[in-house]
């Protein structure tokens, strides 16, 4: 878990778990041990700081981000329909699954249904942009906006061993379909579309993206320090907006979306009266066992205080874990305290374990 000030880019806290104690490196006759036994431990890798080192497949809260990038690039429009079955058909016999909604009749509509097939659609025409014979060029003009969010490139933070994550290329993907004779297609690669697939992220960035989101397209990077005592002045870098190229008459659309998720859609666990919390559910495909639970947000929805970014890892959908625990966060940090009505919630979370007991 990873919260920021979306107006300065401070990092307002930042979780790893499973974690330590730390007083068993204390400088006494235990430290050996105590070190030995945390880097023995191989399952639960307490000295990772997942936060910053790991990344994970982003799942559905990079829809938001395509959905920007698309209708920037004018490959699609904010009030555009897309009928979906339950599936996006890729041949005859070969379908990508979507799950039962409404049909999608917006971008807005997309997002608080979390419709598979609409992103499917999107990324293929996005691809395609430049001929059905010239993914490539498509791609690398995707990737060349998400650089611009921060993505597949460290942020910069003031702590060290920050992972970039990974963000596929063409160039990428004519490695892994050398043999194929006549080059790699878009229908190919559709999965990245709902941030599946190669696309990998840390939860720093995840953080990040909704600090974009929060401040209507720009970001400084994250950051701990706040200022020095001795009177040194914070480094620049710290105190520099970046923006990205997305024209401001398009968030309205994606920020609607982002507000429909918590109040009626995939998050209304998340919902907290008064606070006007947006955000979005993702839950990312594991390979290696369950799903990963994920939500990224802010709130207030306009003014934000917060923007965070939840990344469980094995614990299912983004509304079971991830979404509750970033609720909690957000209404604590701004009202001080949680409401009577959530505290069931709030124990929940507290007393609930995912880890495998032996």
């Amino acid at each position: 878990m990873l919260a920021i000030e979306p107006a300065t880019g401070e990092i307002l806290a930042m979780v790893s778990s499973p974690g330590y104690d730390p007083n068993i490196l204390n400088l006494d006759e235990r430290r050996s041990a105590g070190m030995r036994m945390l880097l023995n431990d191989t399952i639960n890798r307490p000295l990772n700081n997942r936060a910053v080192t790991a990344r994970y497949p982003p799942g559905s809260i990079f829809k938001p981000i395509m959905s920007l990038i698309a209708m920037q690039k004018q490959t699609t429009y904010p009030t555009r329909t897309v009928y979906c079955p339950g599936y996006y058909r890729l041949s005859a016999t070969k379908v990508q699954k979507c799950h039962g909604h409404p049909t999608a009749s917006s971008i807005s509509a997309a997002i608080q249904y979390s419709c598979n097939t609409y992103y499917f659609q999107l990324l293929r025409e996005f691809l395609d942009q430049y001929g059905y014979k010239n993914p490539g060029i498509g791609l690398d003009t995707l990737v060349s906006y998400l650089h611009d969010f921060g993505l597949g490139e460290k942020l910069g933070m003031d702590y060290s061993y920050e992972n970039k994550g990974f963000v596929p290329t063409s160039e990428y993907y004519k490695q892994v379909y050398r043999k194929e004779a006549g080059g790699w297609k878009s229908a190919w690669v559709l999965s990245l579309g709902i941030g599946q697939g190669e696309l990998q992220l840390t939860t720093v960035q995840m953080a990040n993206l909704a600090a974009i989101l929060a401040n209507r397209g720009y970001y400084i990077p994250p950051h701990f320090i706040k200022k020095f005592q001795s009177g040194r002045p914070v480094p620049s870098q710290y105190l520099t907006k970046k923006y990205v190229r997305i024209d401001q008459k398009y968030f309205p659309y994606v920020i609607d979306g982002l507000e429909r998720v918590v109040t009626s859609g995939t998050a209304t666990v998340a919902y907290v009266p008064g606070l006007d919390i947006v955000g979005k559910t993702g839950t990312a495909q594991n390979p290696h066992g369950k799903d990963h639970s994920v939500f990224f947000g802010f709130a207030p929805k306009n003014n934000p205080k917060i923007a965070i970014a939840v990344f469980v890892e094995n614990a299912g959908f983004g509304a079971q874990w991830a979404a509750p625990i970033a609720s909690l966060m957000m209404e604590k940090y701004i009202n001080g305290q949680i409401s009577p009505e959530r505290k069931y919630l709030e124990e929940k979370m507290m007393t609930g374990s995912l880890l495998e007991q032996p």
